[in-house]
């Protein structure tokens, strides 16, 4: 099981980008959550196959249709992931 921990920036907020996230991750099997930041990020933290987590690293670098991904950081995560995928 693999996790990361990433970090969006652009126009990612009202704009669907979490809701499409969480479809994208359930989707692809892997539990998690996204949520928005106060300095206009959203963070991203997923769980599971290493595989599935490459596909949804990838999605992340264009999001829904709407949105304007300007950088993607990412970095590994080890604190418990719960399963499902929530937004918050």
């Amino acid at each position: 099981m693999a996790a990361a921990r990433f970090l969006v920036a652009g126009r990612v907020q009202g704009v669907y980008f979490r809701a499409s996230t969480r479809e994208r991750a359930l989707a692809l099997g892997l539990d998690g959550q996204a949520r928005n930041l106060a300095d206009g990020r959203v963070e991203v933290v997923a769980a599971g196959e290493a595989a599935a987590l490459e596909a949804l690293a990838e999605w992340l670098q264009r999001g829904p249709p709407a949105a304007r991904v300007e950088q993607v950081l990412r970095a590994p995560w080890s604190a418990p992931v719960a399963a499902g995928f929530a937004i918050g």
